[in-house]
């Protein structure tokens, strides 16, 4: 007699009844998120269990391989929005290391990463797994499986302070557990290997690992099996500082597979940057913008509007310096507003009355001129920086900003006042901003429909060389669906690299197309702006630019380990971690 334990019987009929009632959302599927609780609400009383969770009917629709229709699939995934721009980000920390910068407004909690409170959602996740990152990358694939999406491109970002900072070896080591953490799927699915533990439980105690050492080799090997994974990781992004750019580090974040850059730019005021005790000036951004885009990088800018020794003015000029000086320009910005925090040295000045944080309409009235002076070819990541109100003893402590600016009218009206809600023609919602998180097509209100997208060129110079952002726009260019950028570099011929593979080489630093993420090797389903050749047709434009105008011997493109196999398709070949045509 087979005898079955309390647990596991109660397990099995949970299943069993989730698969009944998603069977049954399947004939009679609700039109939105309120009908789909009333029902589970209804199965729930009429089987006498606690109502459903949308995971439990996620897991038995994977386990069981039932199709979902497009809108219950988009009715039951868990927040929809990490996955709406066609890739799957992955937040991981790394342990606690010492910090070359002692900027005053910068929390100093024990056992953390600079810079970092242990309740952050990415910190909290790296501490129960021990700031292991095959523990943390692992654990994040399967945890966003579990709530629907797909999880087949993985763009992995890096936190935990100054990377350029870190031992080299624990930099090798790192890398190659992030690798290795999307390739272990494909090796438990070929039967071989063991299932890791789903998380580690250090009871809020960080404990010192010995890393062992690890050589470029088997950070290479890692990557060589990720091509063709089905986990791939297709970008990955690493945080340092300006004064830390080099070419030989650059060179090092190349081999470990990174395609962007964040920087900690702060402000371009150098008497702030002295005042709080940064440790670098706008040189030092010149510089290393200049050394990120001739080698390909994308580059994203932290930008820190309420610093002591500045002001909504001030802000507002060096924000505008941002895009309109052609020595800076970046791809992306994050804005991390000041703030008040318990463990760093601002606080002193705070209590003594020496700093005073921008209150909230400050903030949001400086924010909304900020998003109108951003470009086309830039992508606003952040407007607040994720921290638990909790923390934030002065300050701003909204944490839907984005929101409020694009889709409350009445609240932005009450926070601003009605003069400058009136002045700045607020009153048009959403508030039309023209960087390209507001565009893309998978945010938008239209998404579904059908439109013709028209190739679109925007030209710009930057540090010293030439920038072509090349799109796919509708027509009235409120809707992106997709964007390459091409870079002509500041020495387009002649110039002597570290690496050999970009000498007379027009660069592309990114290719990507918007839309709700489909997974490598399935089709288009018509609707996104995925797989639907908008990427190869933006490829062979740059190609016609870089070898018919420019005159370049050859086209190299950063690419993400896991989109080699991509390029290979056009022509391209592996060389120096770049993928490289010639004419």
């Amino acid at each position: 007699m087979i005898k079955i334990h309390m647990e596991d019987a109660h397990t099995i009929l949970h299943e069993t009844l989730a698969l009944q009632f998603l069977q049954h959302l399947q004939d009679t599927p609700p039109k939105n998120q309120r009908i789909l609780e009333e029902q589970k609400n209804a199965f729930a009383k009429k089987h006498g269990i606690t109502t459903l969770k949308n995971r439990d009917l996620i897991v038995v629709a994977q386990k069981y391989d039932i199709q979902l229709s497009d809108t219950l699939a988009k009715l039951i995934q868990k927040r929809s929005v990490r996955t709406i721009s066609g890739v799957s980000p992955i937040g991981i920390l790394t342990k606690p290391f010492d910090c070359p910068g002692k900027c005053i407004y910068c929390p100093t909690e024990d056992r953390m990463p600079k810079s970092y409170m242990s309740n952050q959602p990415a910190a909290a996740r790296a501490k129960r797994n021990h700031f292991d990152p095959f523990l943390q990358v692992k654990n994040r694939i399967i945890s966003l499986e579990e709530s629907g999406h797909p999880v087949s491109k993985l763009e992995v970002i890096v936190m935990g302070g100054t990377w350029s900072f870190l031992p080299t070896n624990y930099q090798q080591w790192y890398i190659k557990k992030v690798f290795d953490a999307a390739n272990s799927f494909d090796v438990l699915e070929n039967g071989e290997g063991e299932t890791n533990e789903t998380t580690i439980d250090t009871t809020g105690i960080y404990e010192e690992m010995q890393e062992p050492i690890t050589c470029l080799e088997e950070v290479f090997a890692a990557q060589n099996n990720n091509e063709t994974a089905s986990h791939r990781v297709i970008g990955l992004t690493l945080e340092t500082r300006p004064d830390w750019i080099t070419e030989k580090e650059l060179v090092k974040m190349r081999n470990y597979g990174c395609t962007r850059i964040e920087i900690g730019v702060q402000t371009l005021d150098d008497e702030v940057q002295k005042l709080t005790q940064r440790g670098h000036n706008r040189a030092h951004v010149i510089r290393a913008m200049k050394l990120m885009k001739d080698y390909g990088f994308k580059v994203c800018f932290h930008l820190m509007p309420g610093l002591p020794g500045s002001t909504p003015e001030k802000d507002i000029t060096w924000i505008k310096e941002v895009f309109e000086d052609s020595n800076f320009r970046p791809d992306f910005i994050k804005i991390y507003p000041c703030v008040v925090l318990e463990t760093a040295e601002l606080k002193k000045w705070w209590e003594e009355g020496k700093y005073v944080p921008y209150d909230d309409a400050t903030l949001i009235k400086l924010l909304v001129q900020l998003q109108t002076v951003v470009p086309e070819y830039c992508r606003i990541m952040r407007l607040m920086r994720d921290i638990p109100v909790q923390n934030i003893l002065g300050g701003a402590k909204f944490s839907n900003l984005r929101q409020i600016l694009h889709s409350q009218p009445e609240k932005l009206k009450e926070i601003v006042g009605v003069d400058f809600f009136e002045t700045h023609d607020l009153g048009n919602t959403p508030v039309v901003f023209k960087d390209i998180r507001s565009r893309e097509i998978g945010f938008s209100d239209v998404y579904g429909k059908i439109f013709t997208p028209m190739l679109t060129r925007r030209d710009y110079d930057a540090s010293d060389g030439r920038e072509v952002f090349l799109s796919f726009e509708s027509e009235d260019k409120k809707h992106l669906f997709a964007l390459l950028r091409l870079r002509k570099p500041s020495c387009a011929t002649g110039k002597k690299y570290f690496i050999n593979a970009l000498e007379n080489a027009a660069l592309i630093r990114e290719v990507h197309s918007y839309g709700t993420e489909i997974s490598v090797g399935d089709e288009s389903d018509g609707k996104t702006g995925q797989h639907k050749g908008l990427g190869k047709k933006l490829i062979f434009e740059a190609e016609r630019i870089a070898f018919e105008e420019w005159n370049m011997q050859k086209v190299a493109i950063i690419a993400g380990v896991g989109t080699r196999e991509y390029y290979k398709k056009w022509g391209y070949e592996e060389i120096d971690g770049y993928m490289v045509k010639h004419q």
